[in-house]
């Protein structure tokens, strides 16, 4: 049995969900109240990615503040792919995740592996949201991507998104 050990980067502004994500996907539970992420929390679970095929995720959430964008460039270091994390309901977050893709890019090589994600879809449900949902499935395809609308309240999607970057990754050596 093979076994992979692939570090991930979680990315995107700030509060957008991105320890709600990892909450979800570690304990699979949901917290509410927001806490700042400041420089990076890192968290690591197995995933079954295909069956009987195990890869240990090592998950870095990194803060999404600009004043610790000097400290980010080193985190990329080993990087196998990464997370990309937009709130549906605030459009300017989706505008800085292009910048995000930008910087991982730049640090992590343009074939880096990448999901990205729309957060909160909980609350766009009946119809309210800002972002036009298939131009971001687009511009996430022609940048070589997968974008998934996730839930983090409800777990949805969560799980997937994870074993689907494994996959992604795994795939691409």
């Amino acid at each position: 049995m093979s076994s992979f050990k692939l570090k991930i980067l979680l990315l995107g502004g700030a509060a957008v969900g991105k320890a709600s994500l990892v909450q979800r996907f570690i304990k699979n539970r949901f917290a509410a109240n927001y806490k700042l992420t400041v420089g990076v929390d890192i968290s690591s679970k197995d995933v079954e990615y295909r069956p009987g095929e195990i890869a240990t995720l090592s998950i870095w959430d990194v803060g999404g503040q600009q004043r610790f964008e000097f400290i980010r460039s080193t985190f990329y270091k080993g990087t196998a792919g990464a997370l990309l994390v937009f709130d549906l309901t605030r459009k300017e977050t989706y505008a800085e995740v292009k910048n995000w893709l930008t910087e991982l890019k730049h640090f992590a090589g343009e074939t880096i592996p990448f999901i990205l994600i729309g957060n909160n879809a909980d609350l766009v449900e009946d119809g309210g949201g800002v972002i036009d949902r298939e131009e971001v499935r687009k511009f996430a395809e022609n940048e070589g991507g997968l974008y998934i609308e996730t839930s983090s309240k409800k777990g949805e999607h969560v799980d997937e998104s994870f074993i689907e970057l494994a996959r992604r990754i795994i795939d691409s050596r």
